[in-house]
């Protein structure tokens, strides 16, 4: 298949003689059948990735294979207008993009995967299903626990973490399972938008400097208002019923709440390198990554001789090893985003995201296009839809950027699919919550989408 397209590609070649040129600049390709190719290519491979549910073909897959193509084709293209070096420039300025975010995520998964096999997040769990709350009560308090918890973790990790509670206490009361996950993506979307930690897409704006670090904070009060609007209506359907309290205890395990002092540390390590070093907030966090590997090494040394002094019992048998926690990072999740960046930026070195740009924030306006921007990306994916911004780089005020990420960051809200929580918890309350429960509520989503964008524009109008 390769090879056909190849062929293609060097059949077309002649065809881009009057649009070759020298210097270091590029070609406009927006035009020419190798652009088609590449567009259809993009398409095809995110068809695969919206129906993964159903193929069970992981999402990294077909988008990876796409962007080898695309710049296979692109690469050729230009070699064969002697311009050799352009599309690698290009290609190594997109994989050191793809570095940075990468090497953070897999620093932050590492520390999420270690809380949870200490047992961080079951022993929320557990707590929670003790407590003998109510369902409206379970409603509001995995609501807000999903709300705030997102901003440090991530709203996958707690979304499917809340889930879990709702489901231990729900069984099979349908209903109120259905809803309150609902609630939860809606509220651990709303949580991300406004912490550089909490999303991919806020991560990408902080690292790019469209927004420091403690400007996202004024982000604060619009994300309240899209997740309390669509909780407040739908409180009003939740069963007024009381569900069988657990006396189940999880403890955690040695070590827990210093690694968990250890993430923190390494967050502030991030924005200190960020905002006073002016170093790539990268470099902070695999800094943190150190501390954990060195507490990982005391764990280990200290695994059979130390007393548990939380719990009264013996330290873990099993020797504590930080590179399993490496290896059990969501790797599809890294190499999706890695077709991501590779294809958006093949498009837009194509030319098309120039042309985009100019329809979007030219023709329409900077808040029209940055609203579309939030309902696009409940289609697709919010993490090509603001990478392809990022990519476009309008000239916007700080304002307008806070805008495009509150919206691709609670846009995929309005859909089931629109984020990787609500996929995610499709699967985990599979037959309980589905697209069709969620498409249910999607106008009242809609309800805190439009407020939290008035309300943004209303106390933070200093900043457009």
């Amino acid at each position: 298949m390769s090879k056909f397209l190849l062929v293609i590609v060097i059949m077309m070649l002649p065809e881009l003689a009057a649009a070759s040129t020298t210097g270091g600049e590029t070609l406009d390709l927006t035009k020419h059948p190798v652009g088609y190719i590449a567009i259809a290519v993009f398409v095809l491979a995110y068809l695969f990735v919206m129906a993964e549910e159903f193929t069970q073909l992981r999402k990294s897959k077909p988008v990876v294979l796409a962007a080898g193509i695309i710049w296979a084709m692109i690469a050729a293209v230009y070699v064969s207008n002697g311009m050799t070096h352009e599309a690698e420039a290009a290609v190594r300025q997109n994989l050191l993009e793809y570095a940075e975010l990468m090497l953070f995520l897999l620093v932050a998964m590492t520390y999420v995967n270690t809380m949870e096999e200490r047992r961080v997040f079951d022993a929320l769990r557990s707590w929670l299903i003790r407590k003998s709350f109510s369902f409206r009560q379970l409603f509001w308090l995995t609501g807000t626990l999903a709300f705030f918890i997102s901003p440090v973790a991530d709203n996958l990790t707690t979304a499917l973490l809340m889930c879990a509670v709702v489901l231990a206490v729900g069984g099979d009361n349908t209903r109120f399972v259905s809803i309150a996950c609902i609630n939860i993506v809606v509220a651990a979307n709303a949580g991300g938008a406004f912490s550089p930690f909490g999303d991919i897409t806020t991560l990408m704006v902080w690292q790019k400097g469209m927004v420091e670090f403690w400007g996202f904070f004024a982000l604060f009060l619009p994300s309240v208002v899209n997740f309390v609007v669509p909780a407040t209506i739908m409180h009003f359907a939740i069963p007024v019923e009381q569900p069988t309290a657990s006396n189940e205890i999880v403890p955690m395990k040695r070590g827990a709440r210093r690694i968990i002092g250890l993430f923190l540390l390494t967050i502030a390590t991030a924005v200190s390198f960020h905002n006073f070093l002016h170093l790539p907030p990268v470099i902070g966090m695999l800094t943190g990554l150190s501390y954990l590997q060195l507490f990982g090494y005391f764990l280990k040394k200290t695994a059979r001789v130390d007393e548990d002094n939380d719990n009264g019992r013996m330290g873990e048998v099993v020797p504590f090893d930080v590179f399993n926690k490496v290896a059990r990072a969501e790797w599809d999740t890294l190499l999706f985003f890695y077709g991501v960046v590779l294809c958006v930026g093949g498009l837009g070195f194509i030319g098309y995201l120039s042309l985009t740009s100019e329809v979007m924030y030219t023709q329409w306006g900077a808040t029209n296009a940055n609203i579309a921007v939030g309902v696009l990306s409940a289609i697709i994916d919010n993490i090509p839809v603001m990478f392809a911004v990022l990519t476009m780089n309008p000239d916007m005020s700080t304002g307008q950027w806070l805008l495009v990420t509150l919206t691709a960051g609670v846009g995929g809200s309005l859909l089931s699919i629109g984020s990787a929580a609500g996929v995610a918890l499709m699967g985990q309350a599979r037959g309980q919550y589905t697209f069709f429960s969620h498409l249910k509520w999607a106008p009242v989503i809609a309800l805190g989408y439009i407020a939290s964008i008035g309300v943004h524009m209303w106390i933070n109008a200093d900043l457009f």
